[in-house]
C-alpha cells in the first residue's frame, strides 16, 4: 500500500510503500486491551508495605503467664490483636503485578494500532526534519509539529537515534513525544492522538519486524 509524503510545512512531496502486515492489520480491540493492561502492569511497582508480627520489634516475651490472671490468653504484644502489633493481611512490597504476553501478541498490538491510526489519516510520512542554526530552536520545533498535525499538538515522532538533536527539542515540547523505530510501545501509540513517522524509519520498523 502506498501513502503521501509530505515535508515539514505540511506540502506533499512523493509517495512512499507501507508493509500491508504492519500498516494495513485488522483493528483488534481486545489485543490491544490485553498488550497494554500488560505494560502498565509491568512498569508498577510495590511500594505499600506494612510490617506482620514476625517483623515488627519487640514482643519477644509472653505478656503474662498463661493461666491464673483471669484474663485472655496472650503470647506477643507485637499480635495483630494489640495495639502497636502486626497487620493483617496488609499490603506488602512481596506481591507482583507484572503480568505476561507473548512476543508475538504484542507485535499484532502494536501493528494493529500503527493501522488504525494509518486507517483514521493520525498517521503521516515525512521525508525530513531539520532547521538553521537558531537560539529558538524548540519554539520552531514547535511550529514544525503543528504544520505537520494541522493544529494543536499531541503528537509522537517515530525517528531514527541518530537525530540526537532533534528528538531532545521534542521532549521539551508539551504533548510531543519521540521513540526510534526499535522502541516502540502500545502505551505511547495510543496516548498520542497523531503519529509523525520519518521515512526513514519506515524501512528499519519493516527490518526490525522482520
Amino acid at each position: 500500500m502506498t501513502t503521501d509524503v509530505f515535508n515539514q510545512k505540511n506540502e506533499k512531496v512523493g509517495m512512499i510503500d507501507l508493509p500491508e502486515k504492519i500498516f494495513a492489520v485488522k483493528w483488534n480491540s481486545d489485543l490491544v486491551h490485553q498488550a497494554l493492561l500488560a505494560q502498565l502492569a509491568n512498569r508498577r511497582e510495590s511500594l505499600a508495605h506494612t510490617k506482620g508480627r514476625g517483623e515488627v520489634a519487640g514482643g519477644g516475651k509472653k505478656p503474662w503467664r498463661q493461666k491464673g490472671t483471669g484474663r485472655a490468653r496472650h503470647g506477643s504484644i507485637r499480635s495483630p490483636l494489640w495495639k502497636g502489633g502486626g497487620v493483617t493481611f496488609g499490603p506488602t512490597k512481596e506481591k507482583i503485578y507484572a503480568r505476561k504476553i507473548n512476543k508475538k501478541m504484542n507485535r499484532l498490538a502494536i501493528f494493529s494500532v500503527l493501522s488504525k491510526k494509518n486507517r483514521e489519516n493520525e498517521l503521516k510520512v515525512i521525508d525530513n526534519l531539520s532547521f538553521e542554526k537558531t537560539k529558538q530552536k524548540t519554539k520552531i520545533m514547535a511550529q514544525i509539529l503543528k504544520n505537520i498535525v494541522g493544529g494543536k499538538i499531541n503528537a509522537l515522532l517515530i525517528s531514527l537515534p541518530e537525530n540526537k538533536t532533534i528528538n531532545r527539542l521534542i521532549a521539551n515540547i508539551k504533548n510531543a513525544d519521540a521513540l526510534s523505530p526499535y522502541s516502540l510501545n502500545i502505551y505511547d501509540l495510543l496516548r498520542h492522538k497523531n503519529i509523525i513517522l520519518e521515512e526513514k524509519a519506515v524501512n528499519e520498523i519493516e527490518k526490525h519486524y522482520k
